[in-house]
């Protein structure tokens, strides 16, 4: 049963930057397509970034473009988001999912409802 985790979360004054990392046991993350979501009390998860399985093709949702970068390394096991240029409206409980395949990346990479496997969530808060 593959098992994901993320780590990396923290409080951070606006401008600057923190990484998350997400990995796995139980099971490799190399075959499953990725995606990062954040969710706010009151409000619905949203998708933020996603990479497919091979690590070729990433998206970002508008409000990131130009701040967040997605990777990932397959030998490590790891898949990042590196987010820089924090505004507040980042602030949220970040989650890794892993979706069976690469079918969720290319069927709409901001479905919750096609990833299968979730992490526990980190905290980022972005506040002065």
């Amino acid at each position: 049963q593959l098992q994901v985790v993320e780590s990396g979360g923290g409080s951070v004054q606006p401008g600057g930057s923190l990484t998350l990392s997400c990995t796995s046991s139980g099971r490799p993350l190399e075959y499953h397509a990725i995606a990062w979501f954040r969710q706010v009390p009151g409000k619905e998860r949203e998708g933020v970034s996603c990479i497919n399985a091979p690590g070729g093709s990433t998206e970002y949702v508008d409000s990131v473009k130009g701040r967040f970068t997605v990777s990932r390394d397959h030998v490590k096991n790891m898949v990042w988001l590196q987010m820089n240029s924090l505004k507040p409206d980042d602030t949220g409980v970040y989650y890794c999912a892993a979706a069976e395949g690469d079918y969720a990346h290319y069927a709409g990479c901001y479905r919750p409802d096609l990833y299968n496997y979730w992490g526990q969530g980190t905290q980022v808060t972005v506040s002065a």
